[in-house]
């Protein structure tokens, strides 16, 4: 579905770490694109799987230092993609897997799925946030499903927020699992690229489940979840609003007179017209909306 250009991608890595990094660490990397651009077939994976578990020791694993066009331009290479959390490390280890020859495509899933399953939490981070950027994306699914059922929280964030691979290739089921998982470690949904786009009568069904089960439980439920059920909703969803004003926090009544209003459903607009009719102007009048990444 889309492939970033890989010319341009190596170049903004490569100038995002030598702004980042020192002489030592600069060198290493000059070092290693020269190593890798030359070849002229793969070298054994023990190669990669060196300089992928080396790089923290030579260029750090500091935050890139970024200018605000830095972040424009990993919006042209990939729109959706989102690098101001990206370490040198991690920045580094991504380099690496563009550098490598993937035209045989069977050959370079091979090194990658080595590199997937004896990784440890730095390296799959690394590997995740690699993946709108890759060749053969689609290809690359089994490893992102994968992604979705991690218990490391960072690795799961890494696929799940400010990626946009998901959004173009995790489709339903695992599309709606990925949501899921997001909302249960309590992952901020608006992060997630398109998350808009994510919205299904499935998915609403299963989100106002959870709700009612956090409820029953007296566990808070994040108000974000209502975002997604919010093109789905009919008189069913009455009740989960009512609940929302009268038990909720401010910001759970803010959503309720959203939800209301980006809906348009008469009952949803009258229950929030007699409960928070100054929330409901604040929504008509745009002072309130749904969070921004």
């Amino acid at each position: 579905m889309y492939q970033a250009n890989l010319t341009e991608a190596r170049k903004l890595l490569r100038q995002w770490l030598r702004q980042s990094l020192d002489d030592r660490g600069n060198r290493w990397v000059d070092e290693k694109m020269v190593f890798f651009e030359t070849m002229q077939t793969p070298r054994p994976a023990k190669d990669v799987f060196l300089a992928f578990g080396m790089a923290p020791r030579v260029v750090g694993k500091q935050r890139l230092e970024l200018q605000m066009s830095d972040r424009q331009d990993a919006q042209n290479l990939r729109p959706g993609l989102h690098i101001h959390g990206w370490t040198t490390d991690q920045t580094a280890r991504i380099l690496i897997l563009l550098l490598l020859p993937h035209d045989d495509a069977n050959t370079y899933a091979k090194t990658l799925n080595q590199l997937f399953t004896t990784a440890d939490v730095g390296e799959l981070t690394a590997l995740y946030s690699a993946l709108p950027l890759l060749p053969h994306p689609e290809a690359l699914r089994p490893q992102a499903a994968e992604g979705v059922r991690t218990n490391m929280g960072v690795v799961f964030n890494a696929l799940a927020l400010d990626n946009p691979y998901p959004a173009d290739y995790l489709y339903d089921p695992a599309g709606n699992q990925l949501v899921l998982k997001a909302v249960f470690v309590g992952s901020p949904l608006h992060r997630m690229v398109r998350i808009d786009e994510r919205a299904n009568a499935t998915l609403a069904r299963i989100l106002r489940d959870f709700a009612h089960e956090r409820w029953a439980a007296g566990r808070p439920v994040s108000p974000e979840i209502w975002r997604l059920v919010t093109p789905f909703v009919s008189d069913l969803v009455l009740p989960d609003v009512r609940h929302l004003f009268e038990k909720g926090t401010e910001t759970e009544q803010e959503t309720a007179a959203l939800m209301a209003v980006r809906s348009g459903h008469p009952g949803l607009l009258s229950l929030s017209a007699e409960k928070r009719p100054d929330l409901v102007k604040k929504a008509q009048n745009g002072e309130i909306g749904w969070p921004a990444a």
